[in-house]
């Protein structure tokens, strides 16, 4: 039996968008991040589907990379953590991946192993603070690198507010960068999705695209119509139920009715990857209509008021995000961001994919 909840991911949004960022990113390369299952969207399958379309991929772990290569994928992989011994060093090498060098220990282990390594990627810390060489440390870094016999390396860094391009934090950071660029011949990178939608200053050969390719909206950014989303989280009304007014609904009564109400239970819950910290009112779509939640989420099961709303019988589709509400409209009534909700998704899920 096929179960009503389901993630539909449309493969074709994604080639759409690939192309609409090639045109803002210009003549920067394209780096497609399918960190974290491509966002939730399935790497495999939206690195299969895109490899031919962008010029390298993306990801955190090595071992996303492992599983990528497995599946056939030749694209060009940047492991964004770098080795974290010597051993997975050798197995990046192995593997053909770029591996990104951010600390003095994993320089150590390139001095040993250069001839297997076809190019590396030397992260600056422009002021995130998180991984790479400070401007102090970077031409001792360099130079050790380049002493290796490696000369294929790629300078980036990382934008901590990349869409607030007039931030303090953002300025400081273009200015390290520019410093460090000043006298560098070879390719470098800094934009991510928000870099490249706000055009951000700073030299950037590659750009880093993430969020974006999956049609999320960047927070702090007007929304970008032309974008959509790949994803759709969706489900069916289980039940429907007659409230009378005062009655309360759901664990810890927390949603009370104010009139005579009607309740629809839909299949889907936290164990799922819907928020447990949704708040009542959060928008779903419901019949090609939208309801607000009523009541805690819980493991398997939530109650969306449909009063309000036409024609609604058991069966009737729902959607929790895609076109509306779209991901970041539902992260914002669960104090979260878009990217936590799509890579929350779990494995109970079916994911059906569409191309």
């Amino acid at each position: 039996m096929t179960r009503a909840t389901a993630l539909h991911i449309d493969l074709s949004v994604i080639s759409a968008n690939v192309s609409t960022l090639r045109q803002r990113i210009g003549a920067q390369k394209f780096m497609a991040v399918v960190k974290a299952d491509a966002y939730g969207h399935g790497a495999v399958r939206v690195a299969q589907h895109i490899e031919t379309d962008v010029d390298a991929l993306a990801v955190a772990i090595t071992e996303e990379a492992i599983a990528l290569r497995e599946a056939g994928v030749v694209a060009p992989i940047l492991v964004l953590e770098g080795p974290q011994s010597e051993d997975e060093l050798l197995l990046m090498a192995d593997m053909a991946l770029w591996p990104t060098l951010h600390h003095a220990e994993q320089l150590a282990w390139c001095g040993q192993h250069a001839s297997l390594l076809s190019a590396a990627w030397l992260k600056v810390d422009t002021g995130m603070h998180r991984l790479g060489f400070s401007a102090d440390a970077l031409p001792q870094a360099l130079s050790a690198l380049q002493a290796t016999g490696i000369t294929d390396i790629t300078l980036m860094s990382h934008l901590a507010t990349a869409e607030y391009p007039e931030a303090e934090l953002t300025r400081l950071q273009q200015g390290v960068w520019h410093e460090q660029l000043t006298d560098w011949p070879a390719a470098a990178s800094l934009h991510n999705s928000a870099a490249a939608r706000t055009q951000s200053e700073g030299r950037s050969d590659w750009a880093r695209i993430g969020y974006a390719l999956y049609g999320g909206q960047i927070k702090g950014l007007t929304p970008d119509e032309t974008l959509r989303p790949a994803m759709r989280f969706t489900t069916s009304v289980l039940t429907l139920r007659d409230v009378k007014s005062g009655e309360s609904v759901g664990y810890g009564g927390r949603w009370i009715a104010q009139r005579d109400s009607c309740i629809a239970t839909l299949p889907v819950g936290y164990a799922d990857g819907y928020p447990w910290a949704a708040v009542d009112g959060t928008p779903i779509g419901i019949a090609h209509q939208t309801a607000p939640l009523a009541g805690q989420v819980s493991m398997d099961m939530m109650t969306v008021d449909v009063t309000d709303c036409a024609h609604i019988e058991l069966g009737a589709p729902a959607e929790l995000w895609g076109a509306h509400p779209t991901v970041d409209q539902a992260a914002q009534h669960c104090n979260t961001i878009g990217y936590e909700l799509m890579t929350r998704v779990t494995s109970r899920v079916p994911r059906c994919y569409h191309a």
